[in-house]
C-alpha cells in the first residue's frame, strides 16, 4: 500500500534543545495543520529540518532527536550544519530566490558558492526521501527551498506521484531570466507530476519560462515532456476557518477584546500585521497614513493604527535599515500629530500569540494589507474569518495573490499613498450594510476553500494526473510490447515500414534546413531497405527537392509534401493526383504580412504547399500571430479546395484530399503485406494512421491525443526499435 511523504524545509514537529534537554513541539498554523489530516494516516511521514543545526549538539543527541521524531511524530528528520544553512538558507534562499521572486532584483546577490549548496542540500533530501520512500508512494515537496528535489525524485522512482507547490510567487520571464541557474531549476520542478501556485498570474508565469527557456509546449496547462505530460494547477492556500471563527469563544480571546475596549474606547482602528520584510511595503504603508492624516484631519484623535511587526532576520544590514526606517516613520507621524490624549500609530514589534491577535482582528474596523508582493498573504483570510459579525473593511494590495480571490475588498496600488489615503477614508466611512455584504461574500468562500480543502484538492489532483499518466502508459511501448512486434517483424515474409523524417527519425532543430539525415541514420535505413522481406518509405512534409538531396540516394520510396509527390526506389517522382498551385498567388501574401510582424519566423514555398514556420519566434508572440493566421486562413481558403494544417511549429496550407494517409494507402495496397509498422510525431500522420489496417503496429513519437496503438518518448527510441529490427537476420 502506498503511503504519503510530506517534504518540506522544516518539520511540521518544532524541536528546541535548552542546556542539553530537547523539547518537541507541534507548529500551530500554515503548513502543519492544512497537512495534519495526510500525516496523521498510518503510513505517512515528513521530511524536513529539525530546527537544529547538526553541528551544534553532539552526535549523540542528533542521533536521540531524530530517533524520537521517527517513532512519536512520524517525521525523518534530514541533518543540516550550520555551513549549510548559511550558504543554503540565508545566502541562496532568502539572499537569491526570495528578493528576486518578489520583484527586487537589485537586492539580489549571486553567489555560485551558494548555488552548489542549495544543490548539495536538495540532494541531501533526496537521499533522505529515496531511504523511505516506495516506487508508488505519494511524495508532495514544499517551497522554494527545494526546487530541484522534484526531478530527483521522479528520476529515482518514476512510478511515485511527486507533486509540488510554491508557496510565493513566480516571477515574470523577464525577471525569472536574471537567475544564473534557471534552467536547473525548472529542470527540478517539471520532475512533478502535478505543479501547484496561488494564482494564474503565478502559473502562467511559470509556464511562458519553462517555454522560453526548456522549449517545452503546453497545452491546457499541460507541459508536454519527451516522455510524460506535467499538470500545472491554481490552489489559493487557505486556512484553518473554523479556528478563526470560533476564536472569539474563547475565555482568553474574549477577555482580551474587552481589554481592548477599554484601551481603545470608541476609537475606530487600522490594523497593520506583518513580519519584517522588504516586500511587505510597510515604509509605504506609513506615509499613505501620513498622507491619510495630512488630507483629512477631521479624523484626528478619532483613528488610531496599530501596527504589529514581527521580528524577522534582524542581525542583516537590509533588514536592520527597513527596521530603522519604519522607527523613524512613526516617529515622525506620532511626533507630528500626537496630542496628549491620542498618539496616531501604536506600535509593536514583536509577534503576537493567536488569543491577542484574534482579539485585536474582532476589534479593528479595517485591516490595511498592502504589500509590494505577496504569494497570498493570509492575514487577510484570517481577519474575515474571525469577523462573525462580518463587519470590518479589507484594504489590500492589488500584488497580493488574496487580491485575486477576495475582489469584495478595497484593492488598492502599494505604491500610490494618495490612493491608499483616500481609501482608508471609503474604509472608515462604509455603510455597516455594505460592509456585511462584502463579507458575506469572502467569507463563504474562505469557510468553503480552507485549508483542509486546499490539500485535498491538491491530492485529489495529483491522484487525476497520475491516473491520466497510467492510461498513456497502457500505450507505451514496454519490453514484452517489444518483444512482439518485433516477434510478428520476424515472422513476416513481407513488411511495410513507412517513417516520418521530422520528429521521428530526426530531431527537431531551430532551423528546418539544418535537419539533414547523419551517417548513421543513413545506414541504418539503407541496412532496413536492402532486406528483401522489406519495403521502406519515409513519408515527410518536407519538398521533393530537400528530400531528393537528402536521401535521393538511397533504396528507399519517398513520399514529399505530405502526400503530393511520390518516388519509387530507382524511379522518377510522381504525382499521385494532378493538382494545381494557382492559389498559391492569393496565399502567400497572407503567409508573407504575418512573416514580417512576426520574427523570427518564415515562409517555405513547396511545389503544391505553403509553410509557415515559427519555431525560432518569440513563443507568446508566436501564440498569438498563430491564432490570427488561423482565421485569416480560414476567411482566404473558404471557397479554395485547400486545407489548413497546424504541425509542430508550423501551419501549412496546402491542396484538400492530399494527405500522407493517400500516400499510406497507395503503399499497403500494393500487395498482401504480413506486417505494417507506421511511425509519426505530429497530426499530418494521423491520416497515416487512419489509412492503415486495424492490425498495423502505428506508433506515435510523444504523448498527445492520437489514434495510435503504441507511444515512443523520442526520436532516439524510435531508431533504437529500427536498429533492433535491423540486426535481425
Amino acid at each position: 500500500m502506498s503511503k504519503t511523504i510530506l517534504v518540506s524545509n522544516r518539520l511540521s514537529t518544532s524541536v528546541t534543545v535548552e542546556n542539553g534537554s530537547p523539547t518537541f513541539s507541534a507548529s500551530i498554523g500554515g503548513l502543519a495543520t492544512g497537512l495534519s489530516s495526510f500525516h496523521e494516516r498510518d503510513s505517512s511521514l515528513w521530511v524536513g529540518w529539525s530546527g537544529v543545526p547538526c553541528d551544534t549538539v553532539p552526535a549523540e543527541l542528533n542521533t536521540q532527536i531524530n530517533e524520537t521524531l521517527r517513532e512519536e511524530h512520524k517525521s525523518v528528520a534530514v541533518d543540516i550544519s550550520s555551513e549549510e544553512l548559511s550558504q543554503f538558507y540565508s545566502n541562496f534562499c532568502n539572499d537569491i530566490i526570495w528578493p528576486l521572486f518578489h520583484y527586487f532584483p537589485t537586492y539580489v546577490h549571486y553567489d555560485n558558492d551558494a548555488w552548489e549548496s542549495y544543490k548539495s542540500v536538495n540532494e541531501k533530501y533526496f537521499r533522505v526521501v529515496a531511504e523511505v520512500a516506495e516506487p508508488d508512494d505519494i511524495i508532495w515537496v514544499h517551497d522554494y527551498q527545494l526546487m530541484l528535489l522534484p526531478f530527483l525524485v521522479k528520476e529515482h522512482l518514476p512510478d511515485a506521484r511527486v507533486g509540488f507547490f510554491l508557496h510565493i510567487p513566480f516571477p515574470s520571464y523577464e525577471i525569472f531570466r536574471l537567475l544564473p541557474w534557471r534552467q536547473e531549476i525548472l529542470n527540478g520542478l517539471v520532475g512533478a507530476d502535478l505543479i501547484g501556485f496561488h494564482t494564474y498570474d503565478y502559473a502562467r508565469h511559470f509556464l511562458s519560462s519553462v517555454r522560453r527557456l526548456l522549449g517545452y509546449e503546453n497545452s491546457m496547462a499541460n507541459i508536454e515532456l519527451t516522455n510524460r505530460t506535467v499538470k500545472v494547477d491554481v490552489f489559493p492556500m487557505g486556512i484553518d476557518y473554523a479556528r478563526y471563527n470560533t476564536a472569539a469563544d474563547l475565555p482568553e480571546v474574549s477577555e482580551e477584546i474587552a481589554w481592548l475596549g477599554q484601551w481603545l474606547g470608541d476609537k475606530k482602528v487600522i490594523l497593520s500585521v506583518d513580519r519584517l520584510d522588504y516586500t511587505k511595503g510597510i515604509p509605504q504603508r506609513l506615509r499613505a497614513f501620513k498622507r491619510f492624516l495630512e488630507l483629512y484631519p477631521e479624523y484626528h484623535e478619532k483613528v488610531t493604527l496599530v501596527m504589529i511587526v514581527a521580528p524577522s532576520r534582524v542581525g542583516v544590514p537590509r533588514y536592520m535599515m527597513l527596521k530603522r526606517e519604519i522607527d523613524e516613520l512613526v516617529g515622525v507621524i506620532n511626533g507630528a500629530h500626537a496630542t496628549i490624549a491620542w498618539t496616531p500609530i501604536s506600535y509593536f514589534f514583536r509577534s503576537f500569540p493567536f488569543d491577542k491577535l484574534t482579539a485585536l482582528y474582532n476589534r479593528s474596523d479595517v485591516l490595511l494589507v498592502t504589500p509590494l508582493r505577496d504569494g497570498m498573504n493570509l492575514i487577510t483570510k484570517e481577519y474575515v474569518a474571525a469577523r462573525r459579525d462580518k463587519k470590518g473593511v479589507v484594504v489590500l494590495s492589488e500584488t497580493t495573490g488574496a487580491a485575486r480571490e477576495l475582489s469584495e475588498a478595497l484593492i488598492v496600488n502599494s505604491v500610490n499613498t494618495d490612493e491608499i489615503a483616500e481609501t482608508i477614508r471609503q474604509a472608515l466611512d462604509m455603510p455597516t450594510t455594505e460592509q456585511i455584504k462584502r463579507n458575506t461574500a469572502m467569507h463563504a468562500r474562505i469557510k468553503r476553500y480552507d485549508l483542509q480543502y486546499w490539500a485535498h484538492d491538491f491530492m485529489d489532483k495529483l491522484d487525476q494526473t497520475k491516473r491520466s499518466h497510467e492510461k498513456l502508459a497502457v500505450r507505451r511501448i514496454t519490453t514484452n510490447v517489444r518483444s512482439e512486434i518485433i516477434d510478428a517483424y520476424t515472422a513476416a515474409r513481407r513488411s511495410l515500414l513507412l517513417l516520418d523524417y521530422d520528429g521521428t527519425l530526426r530531431g527537431f532543430v531551430d532551423r528546418p534546413a539544418d535537419a539533414q539525415p547523419d551517417d548513421s541514420l543513413k545506414e541504418l535505413l539503407v541496412a532496413l531497405a536492402r532486406k528483401n522481406r522489406n519495403e521502406l518509405v519515409v513519408i515527410s512534409g518536407r519538398s521533393r527537392e530537400v528530400l531528393d538531396t537528402w536521401l535521393g540516394d538511397l533504396p528507399i520510396g519517398i513520399v514529399a509534401g505530405h502526400g503530393v509527390w511520390l518516388r519509387e526506389p530507382g524511379r522518377e517522382w510522381h504525382m499521385i493526383e494532378h493538382i494545381t498551385s494557382e492559389w498559391q498567388d492569393v496565399i502567400y501574401p497572407v503567409l508573407q504580412l504575418y512573416a514580417d510582424r512576426t520574427p523570427g519566423s518564415s515562409i517555405e514555398k513547396k511545389d503544391y504547399s505553403l509553410a509557415w514556420h515559427y519555431r525560432l519566434a518569440e513563443p507568446e508572440l508566436a501564440a498569438v500571430r498563430v491564432s490570427e493566421l488561423r482565421d485569416a486562413l480560414l476567411s482566404f481558403t473558404m471557397n479554395l479546395d485547400l486545407s489548413i494544417i497546424e504541425g509542430n511549429n508550423v501551419i501549412e496550407v496546402r491542396n484538400s484530399g492530399i494527405n500522407k494517409g493517400r500516400a499510406a494507402g497507395h503503399w499497403a495496397a500494393r500487395e498482401d503485406w504480413d506486417f505494417i509498422m507506421a511511425i509519426g510525431d505530429d497530426h499530418t500522420d494521423e491520416d497515416m494512421f487512419h489509412a492503415l489496417p486495424e492490425d498495423s503496429i502505428t506508433i506515435k513519437v510523444g504523448l498527445g491525443i492520437s489514434t495510435a496503438r503504441f507511444f515512443l518518448n523520442s526520436t532516439e527510441e524510435v531508431r533504437a526499435l529500427l536498429e533492433e529490427m535491423r540486426a535481425l537476420a
